[in-house]
């Protein structure tokens, strides 16, 4: 969902930073990145206040190999992230990634990657964040995982982060044809109402191929591309349309 979004921004021209808090780094590899010498994010969340943000992101290989002329920088995903991926992070550990993203002005959107839990990382993201992303499968699970993440956003900002509000639910990997899918997106709309988002997701075989690729859906040819390019679009302008900067939260 990240990167669909980050293609979405860059063919828009916004000038997007992708912040890959996942220590998987998947965000990283799709989006073609080559760190050299730059910090990696877990790095800079050691020394928020020594950081340098601008200094130590990467460019986006989607911007370098003729996608676009606009901004796609990325602060690099690894493994080191994982130290804080812990249940048990004081408020000092959770303001580590606000620290860090005190040098985001020259960006329009800022999307932070995190991964599939509700552990420290996640609870960072949130602490820096305006606005909450929920992307979740149309199955039993998922829905009820998302159920419980919206209450667990509930108690964080009564706690930690008052100006923190969701942004949505996506609706992703949405099967047409599916008579389970069908029912648990009604299911989501009453549970959700407003905040279910559209349009959906749909369910793309080659979408493995165009990550593992380290292409922009908006450039990836075939038919099936554009109309996700297109859905991807509409899915950022509904996001953006009034609103302040973004932060994704990736829910499975």
């Amino acid at each position: 969902m990240t990167t669909g979004l980050a293609s979405a921004a860059l063919a828009a021209g916004i000038p997007t930073l992708v912040v890959d808090l996942d220590p998987h780094a998947d965000a990283t590899t799709a989006l073609g990145v080559q760190p050299g010498g730059k910090l990696d994010i877990g790095r800079m969340l050691k020394s928020p206040r020594k950081a340098r943000l601008q200094d130590n992101v990467a460019g986006s290989s989607w911007v370098s190999n003729g996608s676009s002329d606009g901004t796609l920088d990325v602060a690099v995903g690894s493994a080191f992230t994982g130290i804080y991926d812990r249940p048990d992070l004081g408020r000092r550990d959770l303001r580590r990634l606000s620290g860090v993203l005190a040098g985001t002005s020259a960006y329009e959107l800022v999307l932070v990657d995190c991964p599939p839990s509700l552990n420290g990382l996640t609870r960072m993201a949130w602490s820096a964040s305006d606005r909450v992303v929920l992307v979740a499968e149309p199955g039993l699970f998922s829905v009820a995982g998302t159920e419980r993440t919206m209450r667990a956003i509930q108690l964080f900002r009564q706690e930690f982060a008052p100006h923190l509000a969701p942004a949505g639910i996506v609706a992703n990997r949405v099967r047409t044809g599916s008579a389970e899918h069908t029912f648990r997106l009604a299911e989501m709309e009453s549970m959700f109402g407003e905040l279910l988002l559209t349009p959906h997701i749909p369910e793309q075989a080659n979408w493995q191929q165009i990550q593992g690729a380290a292409h922009s859906v908006h450039h990836w040819p075939g038919d099936s591309a554009k109309n996700s390019a297109k859905l991807f679009d509409a899915l950022l302008q509904s996001l953006l349309a009034g609103q302040p900067p973004l932060r994704d939260r990736r829910q499975r």
